[in-house]
Parts: C-alpha cells; structure tokens; sequence
C-alpha cells in the first residue's frame, strides 16, 4: 500500500512523518480512542479507515497488506481483523470520530480525541 506523501507535513522530513502516522495508527487501533492535535488526527483518520476496511474484506491479500503497513504489531492485527473488523461489517465507511476536547497549554494547538466509533 503507497503511502501518501503530499499531505501534511507536520514539520518533520519524511521518515519520522511516516513514522509518526504509523504509530498513531497502531494507538487508535490498539487503545481505540487517543488523544492527539488536530492536524495529525485528521491525516491519520484515512489510514485508519483504510485498515478497518481492509480487515473487514477478511481474505489473506486484506492480512498480507494490514501487515505490510503494520509489520511488528501481530496483536493488533489480530485484533483487528478478529474483533474491530466484525464489529463494522455492516457500515461501510465513518469507522472514525475526531471529539475536540481543547487546546494545548504550551502553544495553544487545538487538542482532540480519536476515537473508533
């Protein structure tokens, strides 16, 4: 799966960008709600979307590609596809919800909460 590079930035070069969304991607999935800013919510909520709809699919091409993106987390992939995937089998999209919660105390960044619907 390409990874999209003409989003945002987020002041960081491409690695530890990359990284960043990986990582956030895996909390979501693993706590089910995260706190975050609103920027990187937003540019990780599509990567989200597209796990939980690979997952759903459920055929070994759907696994092979959750673990392409997600090589060292095998719990959470198992947990997706055996427990969030079924959960979601009859909606087809909207698998996200972004709550604002507020701003952040240092720079006043807007502050929200990820969570799976």
């Amino acid at each position: 799966m390409a990874h999209r590079i003409d989003g945002r930035k987020l002041s960081r070069k491409q690695g530890p960008r990359l990284a960043l969304f990986k990582n956030l991607t895996v909390s979501v999935l693993r706590y089910e709600r995260v706190q975050t800013t609103e920027a990187k919510a937003k540019e990780v909520r599509g990567r989200i979307e597209r796990m939980i709809t690979l997952a759903k699919r459920g055929d070994l091409a759907a696994r092979r590609a959750v673990i392409a993106e997600l090589p060292n987390e095998p719990l959470v992939v198992t947990k997706l596809f055996n427990e969030i995937a079924p959960k979601y089998a009859d909606r087809t999209s909207g698998f996200t919800r972004i709550v604002h919660v507020g701003q952040r105390i240092g720079d006043a960044a807007p502050i929200v909460q990820i969570e799976l619907v």
